[in-house]
């Protein structure tokens, strides 16, 4: 550890921990981007977490706060400090008449559905997977599919965080509400959220089924009640067959009843395609004939109208197998806009460009299946919203996910075009890309037009932390002002370089300080910045977004 680092630490004169590890490799889980902070901290206790957020201050380093590295982007890279919640995850109380929970923000989400199993407890509402945790799940506006639901900080009452000055501060939709609006999706910028109050319901079995249809037939019932048949619903769109399998799931007292299953279902099937998907980096012809393997082994289809039915836990029914490493590219666009991106975009992977209209070559380009399709609904309940919400405010938001797989780790040749141009339709259908996926194209000045209240979180942000202790290179690339004249925050990480990674992705290299301060002289700078308010005051919001300071 660095000796400035280790001064400023004994300068504190207090036996709270600083729980370290100096030669940590981060990787996000799909291996797509690798970094080596230099301090990995993973502290157990709110006086733990004000000890990192202090001693970064004094020794001018960023904080990024990283839970299963589930995005698959560079948003979580640093060489700076790297703290994990993974022990900051306990339950602190059950209100059994109301059903709120209060918890430890680290807590991951397999384990919270765990632990309010014996409570009879679940979750409203999941995503495709449980391996994040609480807070991480929420700071990119991670959603699941239902017309019935929004995304999951909708289930969110009230907040506490830490800010960049040490200070915990609580905010809810009555109280500092707009630091909460901005920490509902924080994208890790705003301060290290600790604990969270949160609206659970009583636990639920779900029925569901899934079925083959042609994507004619799917079109054809958006209008009807395809979307709102269901409590939960979402499509898996083959592309080349022309095919769609449509899950639907509905809560039920009927007795579990596992899925079926086979000899592909299990390994013997996942390492097969994994295998394929492998090959066809070199033989990318054979992608269109893949996906009559996909149907016959992950789903056991042959012919329209085949389907399979199952009663599990609600928890374990919402959640689906991402299966391998993946580049991930999903946006969101209005409901009735479907039929237009299904229509079109299936135009122009089968060579259609009068119908397509998508300024792409199509030449020898073959994408991955399923192109997954889903659905929220954030107008159904009232509340403030997020600054940073990318759903439609009044009315279904629809996403699609155009996933390509990285097999062993090995990047598709087709990536950089096929999310070109999917990213160009989608930006004519009024859509905005999901905050934790790999969008490539889109400029700050497009952000700004697709976010109204990019400024309202713009402001709290930079009232909250105005030397960037939470601001990296990924947050100034796509979404804070360049202004002419203006140095980056003084903490402020930037990325100096990137390098291919040793077994696929790439090594990821930001700029520390260039200068540590010197022990005579780091506490006395120290409060001549901070005009030794830093870790005297509390930030607080009235509401109407006006500073507060008190003593």
């Amino acid at each position: 550890m660095d000796p400035s680092i280790e001064w400023e630490n004994s300068q504190l004169n207090d036996d709270v921990p600083f729980r370290v590890f100096t030669s940590h490799r981060h990787h996000t889980w799909a291996k797509t981007y690798h970094s080596f902070p230099e301090l990995y901290i993973q502290p157990h206790s709110i006086q733990e977490i004000q000890k990192v957020v202090n001693l970064a201050r004094r020794c001018r380093r960023r904080v990024v706060v990283v839970g299963c590295g589930h995005s698959p982007s560079d948003l979580t890279c640093t060489s700076s400090w790297m703290v994990n919640l993974d022990r900051f995850n306990k339950i602190l109380k059950i209100d059994s008449d109301s059903n709120v929970v209060v918890m430890q923000s680290g807590i991951r989400l397999y384990d919270l559905i765990a632990q309010l199993r014996p409570f009879q407890l679940a979750m409203p509402n999941l995503g495709s997977i449980d391996n994040q945790s609480i807070a991480g799940a929420f700071a990119t506006a991670t959603h699941g599919s239902s017309t019935r639901h929004g995304i999951l900080s909708q289930s969110v009452l009230s907040l506490k965080i830490m800010l960049a000055n040490g200070d915990e501060v609580s905010c809810s939709a009555d109280k500092n509400t707009d630091l909460f609006r901005a920490a509902l999706v924080s994208l890790g910028a705003i301060g290290i959220i600790t604990e969270v109050t949160y609206q659970a319901i009583p636990a639920f079995r779900l029925q569901w089924s899934q079925s083959l249809h042609p994507l004619e037939e799917i079109i054809a019932d958006w209008e009807k009640d395809l979307w709102d048949r269901s409590e939960f619903t979402r499509i898996w769109w083959l592309p080349y067959k022309k095919k769609a399998v449509k899950w639907r799931g509905d809560k039920t007292d009927e007795d579990l009843r596992p899925p079926p299953s086979n000899r592909w279902t299990g390994a013997l099937g996942f390492h097969t395609y994994h295998i394929l998907l492998y090959i066809s980096t070199w033989i990318p012809t054979i992608l269109p004939s893949l996906e009559r393997f996909v149907l016959s082994v992950q789903y056991g289809f042959r012919h329209d109208g085949d389907h399979t039915t199952a009663v599990e836990e609600g928890q374990t029914g919402l959640l689906m197998n991402c299966l391998y490493s993946q580049f991930v590219n999903e946006w969101a666009i209005p409901v009735e806009k479907g039929p237009e991106a299904l229509t079109r975009l299936s135009a122009w992977l089968h060579g259609d460009q009068k119908t397509a209209q998508i300024p792409y070559d199509l030449e020898g380009l073959y994408v991955h299946a399923p192109i997954e399709v889903r659905v929220t609904d954030t107008s159904t309940k009232p509340g403030p919203r997020p600054y940073l919400d990318n759903t439609v405010p009044d009315g279904p938001t629809l996403y699609l996910n155009a996933t390509l797989y990285r097999p062993y780790n090995t990047d598709p040749p087709c990536t950089k075009r096929y999310y070109e141009a999917f990213e160009w339709l989608m930006k004519e259908l009024g859509g905005r890309p999901h905050w934790a996926k790999n969008f490539s194209t889109v400029t700050k000045e497009e952000f700004y037009s697709m976010y109204p209240r990019m400024k309202d979180w713009l402001r709290v942000r930079d009232e909250v932390d105005p030397e960037g202790t939470f601001v990296g290179d990924w947050h100034r690339r796509h979404i804070l002002p360049n202004e002419e004249g203006k140095t980056p925050l003084r903490l402020e990480e930037r990325m100096t370089k990137t390098k291919p990674a040793k077994g696929g992705g790439v090594d990821w290299f930001g700029q520390l300080p260039p200068k540590y301060p010197s022990p005579q002289s780091s506490e006395e700078s120290f409060d001549m910045i901070h005009n030794a308010e830093a870790a005297k005051n509390a930030i607080l919001y009235s509401g109407e977004g006006k500073i507060e300071k008190t003593r």
